[in-house]
């Protein structure tokens, strides 16, 4: 961004300020509350009710509104219609419903709509295993709508992360118009722990970027693949049209290959050239490490036993945690990978984002995937074996 987003405190009506013994998922709804969305459309899916339950329970109190939809396609459309009215919106979701909202994604990147969704991942395909954690839909998220396009996706490892990632979700759907993801699971949804509210002054909110020019110079798009256009409200008598289908910066549709080209390229550029404002890693280690562990999620926090036990053998590794896929760090993959001897790779699916990191990785060392299903987290011992493996290579 040229500049910096304006913010504002937090309104002290959504900040439930002050320590908390509470789930993920809870978490979720307070961080979308303090983060400043009044309106929240979703159905209810198993893993994730909770954070539609407590959303539903607080908005009164803050002047929100929860409504439980038919399914989750109307949940999603619903989000988008109140998003071009004016409010701040987050559904939540899992794997059945996620793919149901797959087509609308799309549309809302089209029409560069900002927006936060949650998916609580579970065990599929299908309707797998309802009440069981995965990591399954990571690349779902990022290529799961058709076209060509780019989101933000984050991922928390903890439900203090799940209350401070929502709040950074708002934040980065704002400033770049686009959908963003938090992409957490089962076990972190399910997990009590202590999540600390900081008070409503000290916590950050970017506003929406109102249009305040005359009326009838309004443009809700420019597709200078920097920056998103400002915004207007529904009813507010500005006249614009928006739609799916390839437009002007008037909204209107435009169907020509130099329309599209211009379109696309701004959605895949305004994430790209922004990627190192919007990536966020946690490292621990790397510097003279033989091997770096490179986790996300509910695995990252596994993994850190296994690193204990691998520094205490004597091995040299390290901690790279993916808090944002996507966009994906991959400069930061690339030189790691020209400086280790393996890079180990632990995640609830047959193999998803260690994909991206051979990718980038480009054959420079070795990449192990340490892939688990079926439900159950991983066993520490099956990270310690994959470190041990590359460290003596």
């Amino acid at each position: 961004m040229a500049e910096s987003p304006k913010t504002v405190p937090a309104d002290p009506r959504g900040v439930l300020t002050g320590r908390h013994f509470m789930d993920g998922d809870h978490a979720l709804a307070e961080g979308a509350l303090a983060a400043g969305c009044r309106f929240f459309a979703g159905y209810p899916i198993t893993p994730s009710t909770e954070t539609a339950e407590r959303f539903a329970e607080r908005c009164p109190e803050v002047g929100g509104l929860f409504i439980q939809m038919e399914d989750e396609i109307a949940s999603i459309t619903a989000n988008v219609g109140a998003v071009w009215g004016g409010q701040k919106v987050m559904t939540v979701t899992s794997g059945p419903g996620f793919s149901l909202m797959m087509e609308t994604f799309g549309l809302a990147c089209m029409m560069e709509t900002p927006m936060v969704v949650a998916d609580v991942q579970r065990t599929g395909p299908s309707t797998g295993l309802p009440t069981l954690t995965a990591q399954q839909d990571m690349m779902q998220v990022r290529w799961g709508s058709h076209g060509d396009y780019r989101i933000i996706a984050l991922v928390p490892d903890s439900p203090q992360e799940c209350f401070d990632l929502t709040i950074e979700a708002f934040n980065l759907a704002e400033i770049y118009r686009v959908p963003v993801f938090i992409m957490t699971d089962e076990t972190v949804g399910h997990m009590h722990e202590k999540v600390v509210i900081p008070p409503a002054e000290d916590i950050r909110i970017v506003e929406r970027n109102w249009y305040m020019g005359p009326k009838e110079d309004y443009r809700p798009y420019d597709f200078n693949g920097r920056t998103a256009a400002p915004m207007v409200k529904a009813g507010d008598g500005y006249r614009f049209h928006t739609t799916g289908l390839t437009h002007d910066e008037r909204g209107y549709p435009a169907l020509t290959p130099d329309m599209n080209k211009q379109v696309v390229t701004h959605l895949i550029e305004k994430i790209e050239s922004n990627a190192d404002k919007i990536i966020r890693t946690e490292e621990d280690g790397i510097q003279g490490a033989d091997v770096v562990v490179v986790s996300y999620g509910i695995s990252s926090r596994i993994a850190i036993r296994a690193i204990q036990q691998a520094r205490n053998a004597g091995i040299k590794v390290g901690m790279l945690r993916l808090i944002t896929v996507w966009p994906f760090c991959e400069t930061k993959i690339r030189n790691l990978a020209r400086n280790v001897k393996a890079i180990v790779v632990p995640e609830l699916n047959y193999g998803q984002v260690v994909l991206e990191i051979e990718r980038c990785a480009a054959g420079q060392c070795r990449v192990i995937s340490v892939n688990s299903c079926g439900g159950a987290v991983h066993d520490p011992e099956e990270i310690l074996a994959a470190i041990k493996e590359g460290a003596n290579q």
